[in-house]
């Protein structure tokens, strides 16, 4: 214990906290209307309760040696494949997708599970293979193993998760040495074969993109989330309109305002400000996970904490960059803030293993 509380990031631990709390007190407010009509908030409570079993599950994490993450890398590869396989033939469907697998009164995504697995699976793989990756060619195994799991969630389908996974790996290549040449190579390939790619697209993805060009193209139809998001942080202005007085959430003109939108009722009740104070909190969220990264013991360390900070800023790059319009609108949530147990379960054992790696650190630290 006392090892704990001397070498244990309290920086990091302070910020998740407080991401967490703002994120009871806005799905609080959120789902205002519906608290008064059931007579209970049965959101705020749900997510109240499971961040409580989370915290226990995170020191059981920091408990273990993260190395021993690495020897059942590829049994929990095997793991994910199935539970992937599992939503495609049992899955639950709903909001025109199959995601989520419901036992009992449990309903769980286990796409944003496999998120995590498979920062753990592909650090070790990459760890594995270290000394050969030297051409770009190198990379096509890892690109292999990464391609399952990612065509597995994109056809359930869910485009989000699986663009995170392709930044998770992006990121975890980066740190092992992908050249920039080779970034700008991928990056001409795609473009050139961005025609092809539309194609398949399901139609809805597809109306979200040209809303992302032009809102008022659909504005009662695919526009009206984005076109809803802007007026909401639009109207908070300066100092917000104040906590539950906000008129686009309260009112429900803003859709999924407890998930993906949340960020939009922050910047309606709390303003410009509010936002400001977030987008601070995840810097710092950011910045701690670099700084594990760089300072972890061992490589396998510093990939698994590289794939984690990786996941945390495409997250908050993309939920936030859509609810102010210039991103598309994708099923990202924000992490630690928006309402789902899947998603908060996963973020806080990848935070776990992030202050996991930080108290097994040997370099010197000034």
């Amino acid at each position: 214990m006392r090892h704990f509380i001397r070498n244990s990031d309290w920086i990091l631990i302070v910020v998740i906290l407080l991401l967490t709390g703002i994120g009871l007190v806005l799905i609080a407010s959120a789902t205002h209307g519906e608290a008064l009509a059931s007579g209970s908030n049965r959101f705020v409570w749900r997510q109240g309760i499971f961040l409580a079993v989370d915290l226990l599950m995170v020191a059981g994490v920091l408990a273990l040696d993260y190395h021993s993450l690495k020897r059942i890398a590829w049994p929990l590869y095997g793991f994910t494949v199935l539970l992937l396989l599992g939503v495609m033939f049992f899955g639950h469907a709903s909001l025109g997708a199959q995601r989520w697998i419901q036992l009992g009164p449990v309903t769980f995504q286990p796409s944003e599970f496999s998120k995590a697995f498979m920062i753990i699976c592909l650090a070790a793989f990459l760890d594995e293979r270290n000394e050969y990756l030297e051409q770009w060619k190198d990379y096509l195994p890892a690109c292999l193993f990464m391609l399952v799991p990612f065509v597995l969630v994109l056809r359930q389908p869910d485009l989000g998760t699986a663009l995170v996974f392709a930044a998770i790996a992006f990121s975890m290549f980066w740190v092992c040495g992908f050249k920039m040449k080779w970034i700008a190579a991928l990056t001409g390939a795609f473009v050139c074969a961005a025609p092809v790619l539309w194609q398949f697209l399901h139609e809805y993805q597809k109306n979200r993109i040209r809303v992302f060009l032009d809102p008022e193209l659909d504005p009662f139809g695919a526009g009206y989330h984005v076109i809803q998001s802007k007026i909401a942080i639009g109207s908070g202005m300066l100092w917000g309109k104040g906590w539950m007085q906000g008129t686009q959430s309260q009112l429900n003109f803003l859709p999924e305002n407890h998930t993906d939108f949340i960020f939009a009722v922050a910047g309606e009740e709390f303003g410009f400000m509010g936002a400001v104070i977030i987008l601070f909190l995840y810097m710092i969220l950011i910045w701690r996970g670099l700084t594990i990264a760089l300072n972890a013991e061992d490589r396998f360390g510093t990939l698994l904490a590289t794939g984690i900070t990786g996941m945390y800023l495409f997250h908050v790059l993309v939920n936030v960059g859509m609810t102010i319009g210039i991103m598309p609108v994708t099923g990202v949530p924000l992490p630690f803030l928006s309402y789902g147990v899947s998603s908060l379960t996963t973020n806080m054992l990848m935070a776990g293993v992030l202050l996991n790696i930080n108290l097994r650190h040997t370099r010197l630290q000034f």
